[in-house]
């Protein structure tokens, strides 16, 4: 079962589409979280959740304060689940959109996310991943914080030039199988 862990929304269930998603355990989205909070807030935070799969980890930020949510997920099912899931919590601006990431990247609005959750499956390849962070680039408002979810055995996030320490991971945490990267864009020239 998943819940909602603070804020707002706490405790409210989210359901779960079957195997179609590996939702991130209740213990790394509360240690996520909890680190997030005391490191960044989520006041006004403009969050994509990319690869949503039940939409717990932006339903989670929308929960703790986060004033837009955009939840992208290319499962019809998985995207079903979320609309449920966004009525559980009742957050006025979250939306879902279903898409596969790159082509909604290809078209997001530009200098506007500042928090991104992604959790793409662990089967994606590091490269790919890479790929995609880079996609991110475009899109991401000043001091933005990205968290990228990956198995704990993987090679982690090649930071593109821009982010906060250039080329490296600002920090990474592990929950049982799960590795959690984060940096800080601070734009081309950083």
């Amino acid at each position: 079962m998943t819940r909602i862990i603070s804020g707002t929304a706490r405790g409210r269930t989210l359901k779960v589409p079957d195997e179609v998603t590996r939702p991130t355990s209740d213990r790394a989205r509360e240690g996520l979280f909890s680190s997030l909070q005391v490191r960044f807030g989520f006041d006004g935070e403009i969050v994509l959740d990319l690869f949503a799969g039940s939409g717990a980890l932006g339903l989670e930020a929308a929960s703790r304060g986060a004033a837009d949510v955009t939840l992208v997920e290319a499962d019809h099912r998985a995207c079903a689940t979320i609309t449920k899931n966004i009525a559980t919590v009742g957050h006025p601006h979250t939306r879902v959109v279903e898409a596969k990431a790159s082509a909604f990247l290809a078209n997001a609005p530009r200098n506007h996310y500042t928090m991104v959750l992604a959790d793409p499956p662990y089967a994606l390849t590091d490269e790919a991943v890479d790929e995609m962070v880079a996609a991110l680039v475009p899109t991401l408002a000043p001091d933005a914080v990205v968290v990228v979810e990956r198995h704990v055995d993987s090679a982690g996030v090649d930071w593109p030039a821009g982010f906060e320490p250039t080329g490296q991971k600002l920090k990474k945490r592990t929950f049982g199988i799960a590795r959690m990267d984060m940096a800080i864009w601070r734009g081309a020239g950083a």
